[in-house]
């Protein structure tokens, strides 16, 4: 739907901009008038931010519909701290734990450097669930890449 309203958009302003052009080009006769107009500057600089207005309002409804999540099966929380992250399962009696990514000295082959952790959380298969994502100290990124899943906190 979004998609629709902008091309329609897109789509009167370059009949618009095509019909003016050609209009120009094809006119002999120059007005005086045109040059320095006050209502024509005024009208060329307020249409312009009513189009932004008109493809913006959309687009900041479906921004915020995608975080929309209406009643998850779990809530998780993940709070990332310099050198470790740490969970809450909120729904469930506030379980809590560290997880922190096994050093490269201690892995084995069958590990993925800086993506294997000690503590990994366990997440329900096909279900609704809702992910807050915050930091204490300074900007992290929660991801997990085999999704395609990267937030920054």
């Amino acid at each position: 739907l979004f998609h629709n309203h902008s091309m329609l958009i897109i789509t009167l302003i370059t009949i618009l901009v095509g019909y003016l052009m050609i209009s120009l080009f094809f006119n002999k006769l120059s007005n005086r008038l045109l040059m320095e107009n006050q209502n024509i500057e005024i009208i060329w600089t307020i249409l312009p931010a009513i189009t932004l207005i008109f493809i913006a309002l959309p687009s900041i409804r479906l921004l915020y519909l995608l975080d929309d999540l209406n009643k998850p099966l779990i809530t998780l929380k993940a709070i990332g701290h310099q050198w470790y992250w740490s969970y809450e399962y909120s729904d469930f009696n506030n379980i809590e734990f560290d997880s922190y990514m096994i050093p490269s000295n201690e892995m084995n082959l069958s590990n993925f450097r800086l993506l294997d952790v000690d503590n990994r959380i366990i997440l329900p298969f096909n279900s609704k669930i809702r992910i807050l994502i915050t930091a204490t100290d300074v900007l992290h990124s929660w991801t997990i890449p085999s999704l395609g899943i990267k937030v920054d906190a």
